[in-house]
Order: C-alpha cells, then sequence, then structure tokens
C-alpha cells in the first residue's frame, strides 16, 4: 500500500476553492441549503419535450444564450471564474485547467466544436496556459478532479483547476431516449424498488487543487482535501454496466489504497444514483462486496435535485461531498420511499442523517464502462 500515498505531506492535493451552477442557483451555500430541505430543480421540459422526456433540471434562467459551443465556454468560464474568486485565486496563477464533458456541444454545433477544442477555448479566455480535456461519458467531472489530482501529487503541477460541465441539447436529449434509459415519470428514485430511470439536468462545476506546499504559500483556505483516487474499465458493453459492480469495486478499493484508508473509515458516500435498474443494480453489489452489511457509511445522491448532469456530475458531487464532510450531515433522498434490499448501507431518504467521520467516496458509472471513485476529506481543524 505504501507505494500508493503521497508521501511528501507537501505535496498532498488540497481543495481551496469550489464553485458550481445547477438548476437549483449558484451560490455554493445557498444550494446546499436547499439541498438539505430536500429541494429540486426538476420541472417539466419547456414545449414539446415527447413523451419519453417529462421533465429536466435546466438552469434558472435558460442559462447563457448562444449556439450551444458558445453556451458551454460562457458557463465553464463563469462558473470556473467563481471558484477563482472562492479561493482567492488569480487565474494567472493556475498551471493547468483540466475540463471534462460528456460531448459538450459537439453532437449539435455547427462548427463541430470537440471537447479538446471546447476546453482550449475556455483555457484561453481565462488565461490559464495549460489545458487538458477528459471525456468519459458520465465519469468526465470525476476523471477530471483524478487528473488535477494526479499532477500535484507527481510534482508536475502545483496548482490545477479542474472541473466538469454540460448543458442540454437536442442530440443528448435524442440519445438518450433512443436508450431508453430516462424516467418516465420525471423523478429520479435512486436505489428505489420503484425506480424507472433519470432525469437530465444541465450543470456546471469545478475545484481548485493545490498542493499542501502550494496553498500555504499564499495563506489559501483550505477545504478539504483529496486524499485518493480510484478508476477501472469493466468493457462490458457501450452503454450497458457490468452489473456484477466488479469494475466499480476495483475503483473503490483502488482510491482507498492510494489514500491508505479502509472501508470502515468512510463515513459517507455521494452514490452516482442515476435511478436506472442496471446502474443502481451494479452500484449496490459494488457497496455490498466493499462495505459488507453493518457498515454506518450513510448514503445519498443529488440527482434527484440536479438531474444527471453527464459530464458535470463528477465535479458537482465532489462539491457536495465535501460540503456533507464539512457539516458532518448528508441531504435527504426524499423521492425514494422504499429502499432496494440489495443495497446494504443506509440512504438518507426520510430526511437529513448527521454523519461522524472525516473521509468519505463519491463514485460515478459512466457509459463505456467507466467506473471513478474519489476519496475526500474534511479539512483538518475544521470546527464543527
Amino acid at each position: 500500500m505504501g507505494d500508493f500515498l503521497i508521501a511528501d505531506r507537501d505535496r498532498s492535493v488540497c481543495v481551496t476553492g469550489m464553485g458550481w451552477t445547477t438548476a437549483l442557483g449558484d451560490d455554493v451555500d445557498a444550494v446546499w441549503k436547499q439541498l438539505m430541505n430536500g429541494g429540486s430543480g426538476v420541472r417539466a421540459l419547456p414545449g414539446d419535450g415527447g413523451p419519453s422526456t417529462p421533465a429536466a433540471a435546466f438552469l434558472p434562467d435558460g442559462g447563457p444564450a448562444g449556439p450551444p459551443s458558445e453556451r458551454h465556454v460562457s458557463l465553464a468560464v463563469a462558473t470556473a471564474t467563481a471558484t477563482l474568486r472562492d479561493a482567492g485565486c488569480p487565474a494567472s496563477e493556475v498551471g493547468t485547467l483540466v475540463l471534462g464533458s460528456s460531448l459538450g456541444p459537439h453532437l449539435d454545433d455547427a462548427a463541430d466544436i470537440s471537447p479538446h477544442t471546447l476546453t482550449a477555448t475556455v483555457a484561453a479566455r481565462l488565461g490559464v496556459a495549460r489545458s487538458a480535456s477528459v471525456s468519459t461519458a458520465c465519469s468526465s467531472g470525476a476523471d477530471a478532479v483524478l487528473a488535477g489530482a494526479a499532477l500535484i501529487s507527481r510534482g508536475e503541477a502545483d496548482r490545477c483547476l479542474c472541473g466538469g460541465i454540460d448543458l442540454l441539447t437536442e442530440g443528448k436529449l435524442l440519445g438518450h431516449r433512443a436508450l431508453g434509459t430516462l424516467s418516465a415519470s420525471g423523478t429520479v428514485r435512486p436505489f428505489g424498488t420503484d425506480r424507472d430511470g433519470t432525469v437530465f439536468g444541465e450543470g456546471a462545476g469545478f475545484l481548485l487543487l493545490e498542493s499542501r506546499a502550494a496553498a500555504r504559500a499564499r495563506g489559501a483556505r483550505i477545504l478539504g482535501e483529496v486524499r485518493g483516487w480510484g478508476a477501472s474499465n469493466d468493457g462490458t458493453g457501450p452503454t450497458a454496466p457490468d452489473e456484477s459492480g466488479a469494475g466499480a469495486v476495483l475503483a473503490v478499493r483502488r482510491a482507498l489504497a492510494r489514500g491508505g484508508a479502509k472501508a470502515r473509515d468512510i463515513a459517507v458516500i455521494n452514490a452516482h444514483g442515476t435511478g436506472t435498474r442496471a446502474n443502481d443494480t451494479a452500484e449496490a453489489a459494488c457497496y455490498r462486496t466493499v462495505f459488507g452489511p453493518g457498515s454506518d457509511a450513510v448514503v445519498f445522491a443529488t440527482k434527484p435535485a440536479f438531474g444527471h448532469t453527464l459530464g458535470a456530475t463528477g465535479a458537482m458531487e465532489a462539491i457536495a461531498l465535501l460540503l456533507a464532510l464539512r457539516h458532518r450531515a448528508v441531504p435527504p433522498v426524499p423521492t425514494t420511499r422504499t429502499v432496494m434490499p440489495e443495497l446494504p448501507l443506509p440512504l438518507a431518504a426520510d430526511g437529513p442523517r448527521d454523519i461522524t467521520g472525516s473521509l468519505g467516496i463519491s463514485v460515478t458509472l459512466g457509459f463505456g464502462g467507466f467506473n471513478t471513485c474519489l476519496l475526500l476529506a474534511r479539512a483538518e481543524g475544521e470546527a464543527t
């Protein structure tokens, strides 16, 4: 296990800024309060959304205007700028931007903008010299954080701005309608016995990561740490997960090993929780294998509130997990009425729950068999 640990404490990966744009708004603390109160941004699609797409979690006021490429770039720049402001760090001091998106505007924009071009354009507008793009379906945002953390831990960067973004476009809607993954009821019920699919959402989330030495040098406020990370690909199919959960198990165990943690150390899990039959089955199987019966780790999920934000989801859920660790509480999952018996861990279905401990994991399971786990820690010395 020692081979995986970050031996140099100065290279440990600290979170010093967070920002998101969600269907519930863009103020981090205000959105958290809405989550704790069971709020949701899911609403009926405007016009004729079609019988398979009755609802989605759109950004308030429609989000940025313009063609798909400009909407994505504008939202990424605005959310990234808010993150840097939260961190008290100018863009000129950020070495690398790592941006994830499932497909961004690629399917719908006449300019045929690729994920790489999207990232390069955002970096140029921010004034960040180096950039890298990640496109691993629904794991993209989490993999962007993973990539930034790896660069810092290896000494290849001191500071990385990492995030994910996706806005709803007709191409994405058509694709998921054809796959039959969308909820006919317009409600995401993670791990519910009556779950019937997911609901789309729009959003963006960014975290500023710094080495502990870099954060200390500028007197930065530390919001938490990225202690470990793990990824795998189960290769089952282009859209179907491995329902045994074996690939997800490997990602979680790799994250725990890299962070020097055991399953019993985990206080809270921000689950992928799509509310689809296959995905929730695979995720529950993963937790049965890793944690077994009797674990105290509390599970929550944000897709009933934010919708499934595709490539943004991993970054947004990392922020939600850090907030849960900070406040020692998790928001409810009010849409889940009866929890599937296959889930071995307590789900915060009946209201907010208090948690103890300082470690949590965020799990994402993307199309194409992409599985990613981030091991996050509450900031040391944070007041209760």
